[in-house]
């Protein structure tokens, strides 16, 4: 399915580079920097800059106390500086040196703490000393700072100065959403988290496959619609599912989009049903293109699938990622940096995307309008002026499952996955025999 979607000619956000393998590893780099927590400013500064990638995207503000199911909006979080000080003044913990240094959603703090009473609210990986970890306290009121565990050793026994200049005050929700209109209201959901501060493969690398599919997606007409919500972490998508039930209700295929940067194999983790469309069509893609990967079966724990695949919703949302999270050593630590995401990884899942989403486009059901025996198919131009040779064999066997299965129950998906033929070819053998009247297509 390559030439049926391929990324040819894509465009890129002013001043992006050329190359598109570039100008997505240039995304992540624009979007590194900001001190993104499931509410507050830095949201609102990626779904901008989102907003310059994608025009159409509709910013939302869900106001603090609004509930969503079993959940509450929180109230909003603001950080404008935290530091730990020395005796000398000097700040050995500092939050604009890196911003995973302090604990999101941390409460406001001032004030002097012996050595003890701070490494009460230090975090730090002692398997991975040099690292800093990330962690969060959103639901709690707490603090608490992370650094490398090399570094919290090191702290000599003295008492420190600790600020933490945040607000937890009533705000807002901020998530971004655009929709493309297609031929059919039927809907294609796509979905990222962007609630993690500066990290560049959970997180950024599906934030900018996300917007470069979307792009793609915008030059062509489109079968289904396209939906695209860029949510903060369990309470966004949460909330966005409480506020379109309608839309649910049109939502026929669906991808979780996370961890797309690194050079690893592909994983995608199926839907609840496991046996949906796009759980089909996203392992006929990966398998086809002889691209290393794994399938799993869905687990209520993850990321936003398990909101989308809840059983009230049951919605076919699958995963598409490489490590699957926590499976990497660089995992909610300072290691998931720009380093870490490549530019080539991201064009090969950019790629691997778009081809899924070309699958699910093209699969139709058609019907055999001559099925009684095999219709003759040289007079029709199907077959060489020659017999007898095994020259375009894989063509005439395309052509004759085609036929055989096109009973109005059979989609293209099924014949492809029945027959072992490539879905490309399937297709191609499909639209020549409709063009013959053989096949008359079937609506949705």
């Amino acid at each position: 399915m390559r030439a049926a979607s391929s990324a040819v000619g894509l465009p890129v956000a002013p001043g992006a580079p050329p190359d598109l393998s570039e100008a997505l590893h240039a995304m992540v780099r624009r979007l590194f920097p900001i001190c993104r927590s499931i509410t507050g400013d830095g949201v609102r500064q990626t779904l901008a800059i989102l907003g310059e990638y994608l025009p159409g995207l509709q910013v939302h503000e869900v106001p603090t106390g609004t509930p969503a199911f079993d959940w509450t909006v929180p109230r909003e979080w603001t950080v404008r500086d935290a530091w730990v000080k020395n005796r000398g003044g000097e700040r050995v913990i500092d939050f604009r040196a890196h911003n995973l240094h302090l604990v999101s959603y941390s409460v406001p703090v001032r004030g002097w703490f012996s050595r003890a009473e701070l490494d009460a609210h230090l975090h730090s990986l002692p398997a991975q000393p040099a690292l800093i970890p990330y962690r969060t306290a959103y639901y709690a009121d707490a603090w608490g700072f992370c650094l490398p565990h090399a570094q919290r050793l090191a702290l000599p026994d003295e008492d420190y100065e600790v600020c933490i200049d945040t607000t937890l005050a009533p705000g807002a929700l901020t998530y971004g959403e655009l929709l493309l209109p297609g031929e059919s209201p039927e809907e294609v959901l796509i979905s990222c988290h962007l609630c993690h501060p500066s990290l560049a493969n959970d997180n950024l690398s599906g934030l900018a496959v996300a917007a470069y599919l979307a792009q793609h997606l915008a030059q062509a007409p489109r079968r289904y619609s396209h939906r695209f919500v860029f949510v903060p972490g369990t309470i966004g998508a949460l909330t966005w599912l409480s506020r379109n039930f309608e839309a649910v209700g049109r939502v026929r295929h669906g991808l979780v989009l996370a961890l797309l940067g690194e050079a690893a194999p592909f994983t995608y983790k199926q839907s609840r049903r496991g046996t949906a469309i796009i759980d089909r069509a996203a392992a006929l893609v990966l398998a086809e293109n002889g691209l290393p990967h794994a399938v799993r079966p869905f687990s209520p724990y993850g990321y936003d699938e398990r909101q989308y695949c809840s059983p009230g919703f049951d919605l076919p949302m699958g995963g598409l990622s490489r490590t699957p999270f926590g499976e990497f050593a660089e995992y909610h630590t300072s290691a998931d940096n720009l380093d870490f995401v490549r530019p080539e990884a991201l064009l090969a899942s950019l790629h691997a995307v778009q081809e899924i989403l070309a699958v699910l486009d093209a699969n139709r059901r058609y019907r055999n309008r001559s099925p009684y025996g095999e219709p003759q198919l040289g007079r029709r131009g199907l077959y060489g002026p020659v017999g007898g040779n095994l020259h375009g064999a894989v063509w005439q066997l395309a052509l004759l499952w085609v036929l055989n299965l096109s009973d109005g129950q059979h989609s293209l998906l099924d014949i492809a996955e029945r027959s072992k033929l490539p879905f490309g070819q399937v297709l191609e053998a499909a639209r020549a025999l409709a063009a013959t009247d053989l096949l008359e297509l079937l609506p949705d």
